[in-house]
């Protein structure tokens, strides 16, 4: 095979006519010509920090959408479906990942649980963790959310930690915030990138100090503007990521939009690519071809270098997508689901109280982050209930994996004038999260989900709709267009019904994550995430 055409390389900054030569899989010659096309050969971009999961996809109708948009390859963590299944789970997506060209490179999901402070389906030690490192597939090992463990050296997950390098494994970092002599620490034990940067002095500061740092920009969380001015200086160790990819996003666009956009900002087109296509593969030691002679074919025909419109995408010398056309099929495998927990009670839901002011859970757009902050109680009949008018709505996380109580809160900046929005896809374990306007609201939602064992949900005069996820309770059985475009109606009607967050299914999702402060909901009760401890509703 021999393509021609506009050749992009990064590694030497220069762009030439040429022509690529592939036998078996690799390149086996790049030839400057007097002219060529003008289209632009370039390696494929690498999403170097993505949970599969987030999408709802499974990983081989994720590489369908993925290949699009012109990545290769992703640098992928297991962790939410191993927060449900365990090692199954991680092994049900390395197989199915398998089956598809895309280059999926999955890491040993670290926290699982992700704290001792909610219920999740499983639970991987030290020993497990070990004996997933030992598997050829597992590249790294995956984000270490327990930042207090490994700043105090807790003993697993020091353990953890050891696992990986004596393995010579990378270890990826999760460090919202941490600063100073702390961050210092957390480097030391070995932890060498980070994808949570929340503002520049952030990011500089652990840039400075030896990390490698992603610009995250998914579906929920954005830090492209916070940290895009690090790249001229940093770019050599900087890499672009999505981490949480909704299916309607992925249908619009991939890595590709986050090189768009940066070049549109006037930086440079060799530092932008450097970080989107090369340093992920040299990080982690990836087999991903750098169109090199030698390497795997993974290579990309772009329109144009401005908006990387993708016209072609191979992935070891086979063409995957081109001519708008997708050249592999969906494949057949076996749902695997853990949800035992019957159906609710409206009166599960309510909460007897005389308080006057309740610790409420202040959601930002756009961010994992959340506020603490007070508010004037409003009670019905000795009960609290939603304060529409003032944007103050019940809240629930109920447990999916046994048969409990659900736990109650209150959550501001949600906006919904009526009806109710419930997800199983609730980091990190997955239990249901719901917000409303009525208890009756909440429940039906809620019963919904526990219904269909998965899925994400709006009630709206009363009526009911459903995005099922059978797969571990987070991942759809079907194609990604299908999935994408009812995914996109239920944001529509979220979104008609008052709520003015860009992504309203994506930050509900993230209201129980109790790794990342300052308050949060999990099955358990309210969480503090600045002191890692439970805290009260009720403030008098």
């Amino acid at each position: 095979m021999h393509i021609q055409g506009q050749i992009v390389d990064i590694i030497e900054r220069r762009i030439f006519p040429g022509e690529v030569s592939i036998e078996n899989g690799r390149i086996s010659s790049i030839t400057e010509i007097e002219s060529a096309p003008a289209k632009y050969i370039m390696p494929g971009f690498v999403d170097a920090h993505i949970h599969i999961e987030s999408s709802m996809l499974v990983p081989s109708e994720f590489a369908k959408m993925a290949v699009k948009h012109g990545t290769v390859a992703t640098v992928s963590d297991p962790h939410e479906i191993a927060n449900v299944l365990g090692i199954p789970g991680v092994e049900f997506m390395i197989e199915n990942g398998k089956q598809t060209p895309l280059k999926f490179n999955f890491g040993a999901p670290s926290c699982v649980p992700a704290t001792a402070f909610e219920t999740s389906g499983a639970m991987i030690d030290a020993e497990g963790i070990r004996q997933l490192l030992e598997n050829p597939e597992i590249k790294y090992l995956a984000e270490m959310m327990n930042y207090p463990g490994v700043i105090h050296r807790d003993e697993e997950v020091v353990k953890k930690i050891e696992h990986a390098r004596h393995m010579n494994k990378p270890i990826d970092g999760h460090a919202p915030g941490i600063r100073g002599e702390n961050l210092t620490k957390y480097i030391n034990a070995g932890i060498t990138t980070d994808h949570e940067s929340f503002t520049y002095d952030e990011g500089l500061e652990k840039l400075e100090k030896g990390m490698k740092i992603l610009i995250r920009e998914g579906s929920a969380a954005k830090n492209f503007e916070a940290l895009v001015d690090l790249i001229p200086e940093h770019y050599m160790d900087m890499m672009f990521c999505s981490d949480d990819k909704h299916p309607d996003d992925l249908m619009v666009g991939h890595i590709n939009d986050l090189c768009a956009r940066a070049v549109s900002k006037g930086l440079d087109l060799f530092h932008v690519l450097q970080m989107a296509c090369i340093n992920p593969v040299k990080h982690y030691d990836l087999d991903v071809g750098l169109l090199i002679p030698g390497d795997a074919a993974d290579l990309i025909v772009v329109e144009d270098l401005i908006n990387f419109n993708v016209l072609q995408t191979l992935i070891n010398g086979k063409e995957v997508y081109g001519d708008g056309t997708l050249r592999f099929e969906s494949v057949e495998f076996e749902i695997l689901n853990n949800f035992n927990t019957r159906a609710k009670e409206i009166s599960d839901f309510r909460i007897d109280s005389k308080a006057t002011n309740l610790r409420v859970i202040e959601a930002l757009d756009g961010e994992l982050i959340t506020r603490e902050i007070m508010a004037p109680s409003k009670c019905d009949g000795g009960c609290l209930v939603s304060d529409i008018d003032n944007d103050i709505l019940k809240m629930t996380v109920v447990n999916r994996y046994e048969d409990k109580k659900p736990s109650v809160a209150f959550i501001k900046n949600f906006g919904l004038k009526t009806g109710a929005l419930a997800s199983s896809v609730g980091h990190d374990s997955h239990n249901i999260i719901a917000v409303g306007c009525t208890d009756e609201e909440i429940c039906q939602a809620v019963n919904a989900l526990i219904k269909e064992k998965g899925g994400i949900c709006v009630i709206t005069e009363g009526k009911e709709m459903v995005l099922p996820l059978p797969v571990a309770g987070i991942m759809s059985n079907r194609d990604g267009e299908t999935v994408g475009k009812r995914y996109a109606e239920l944001d529509r009607m979220a979104k008609a019904l008052g709520s003015t967050l860009r992504a309203p299914f994506m930050t509900l999702s993230f209201m129980a994550l109790l790794v990342i402060p300052a308050l949060k909901l999990s099955d358990h009760g309210l969480f503090d995430g600045n002191t890692f401890s439970f805290t009260s509703l009720e403030i008098d």
